[in-house]
């Protein structure tokens, strides 16, 4: 019997994980399809950072609140969020003009907050002790496994409309499993306490430290891959295809800061010094990378380290969210207040290096990167007085994660 409930419980970790892969493929379907974008509807650099900034709108209106709507109904928000998903790709592909893609990537958007916020909350319900620490450090994965599927799918389609219909459905498979295998919560039977609470985190200088520090990493990581594909295509003129697979390399070496934060964490790790350290290798790396200074397969390798040490950060910042949170029930609007930042960085980062690159070549980008990078320092030395001031308050909430939460 105890067998069964823990094969149950991988499970449900599993299927949550691939939900979250799911939402990353849809954020990362845009960078790899540009090209296909710029030969079918006449998109440039600026227009392609719309398609991925405008995936972030609603998150970052609506983070504390998606997390809400979490806290008191998970499974929900997870199928309700992969249903969205799907209905905005099929919208998507059947777009016939640019203004209405732009909003069906908005739409998107919704979808992606409802599933990043949900899976947390899921998997706090459901696992335990040593298995809550494996799940969580398996679901700071989802992101660059999903950019890394998506950089790799991409060149496989003819068009950028194959890419939308197949990511639909692969929403639609995940959403099925989602009602096969995760069984429906107990609400928590907190409404009338909801708005209360959400002022509670809102006004938590930890919660909102967190947020601006997903903030700028979000920034400086989509700076770079929102755009990397073309990037990689001009510099080391290769082709389309060998574009995506090396995106994809890149992307998935993010997972390897994401499992060291937690080893790190785990081991008396300071949680500033590593978001200090990480931030320090990300602004030099852009530089290096945007400016050009170093031969093509040299500036590669720097876009391998930029994402591999990146990855300390939104691990280490996911992973106090349970210390920023002054109770259990706050963790998922915490996380959801922390997706308004990431959310945040998402936009203004395609945005403004798709707008600068556009007017002044890949060179101007290297500045926006290294004052996002400055910034995370600045936030990173700030952050530890911070949580220790809220970290009393959450004795008594035994069993959560240490490790890293979430990458988004």
């Amino acid at each position: 019997m105890n067998a069964a409930r823990q094969l149950r419980a991988r499970l449900v970790v599993w299927v949550v994980l691939g939900s979250g892969i799911v939402a990353a493929l849809h954020l990362g379907k845009a960078a790899i399809a540009t090209p296909l974008l710029q030969a079918d509807l006449g998109v440039d650099l600026a227009g392609a950072g719309w398609l991925t900034g405008i995936f972030a709108v609603l998150g970052l209106l609506g983070g504390a609140a998606a997390g809400v709507v979490a806290a008191v109904g998970d499974r929900r928000a997870l199928l309700l969020g992969l249903g969205v998903t799907a209905v905005a790709g099929v919208a998507g592909a059947a777009a016939p003009s640019f203004a209405l893609l732009l909003i069906s990537r908005l739409l998107e958007g919704l979808g992606f907050l409802l599933i990043i916020v949900a899976g947390p909350a899921i998997l706090e319900r459901l696992t335990t002790g040593a298995a809550r620490d494996s799940a969580f450090s398996l679901w700071s994965c989802f992101m660059p496994s999903g950019m890394a599927l998506a950089m790799v799918a991409g060149p496989l389609f003819q068009t950028w409309q194959g890419l939308w219909w197949t990511g639909s459905a692969v929403a639609v498979i995940a959403a099925v499993a989602v009602g096969c295998c995760i069984p429906a919560g107990v609400s928590s039977g907190m409404p009338g306490r909801l708005l209360g609470n959400i002022r509670r985190v809102l006004f938590s200088r930890a919660s909102v430290l967190l947020a601006v520090g997903f903030a700028l990493y979000s920034l400086m990581f989509f700076a770079l891959f929102s755009f990397l594909p073309v990037l990689l295509m001009e510099r080391m003129h290769i082709s389309y295809r060998s574009a995506g697979l090396l995106s994809a390399l890149a992307s998935v070496v993010n997972v390897s800061g994401n499992l060291a934060a937690g080893y790190l964490l785990t081991r008396g790790a300071g949680r500033g010094s590593l978001i200090l350290f990480a931030s320090g290798v990300m602004g030099a790396s852009g530089i290096g990378i945007f400016l050009g200074w170093f031969e093509p397969q040299a500036t590669f390798l720097l876009c391998l380290l930029f994402s591999a040490v990146g990855g300390l950060i939104p691990a280490t910042l996911l992973a106090s969210a349970p210390l920023a949170a002054r109770e259990t029930f706050l963790v998922p609007i915490a996380v959801g207040l922390m997706m308004q930042g990431s959310n945040l960085g998402q936009l203004l980062g395609p945005v403004v290096v798709g707008g600068v690159t556009a007017a002044f070549g890949w060179n101007a980008a290297g500045p926006v990167v290294l004052l996002a990078a400055l910034a995370a320092g600045v936030t990173a030395l700030l952050l530890p007085a911070a949580l220790q001031r809220s970290e009393p308050a959450k004795k008594g909430s035994p069993g959560r994660s240490r490790s890293g939460d979430v990458q988004c």
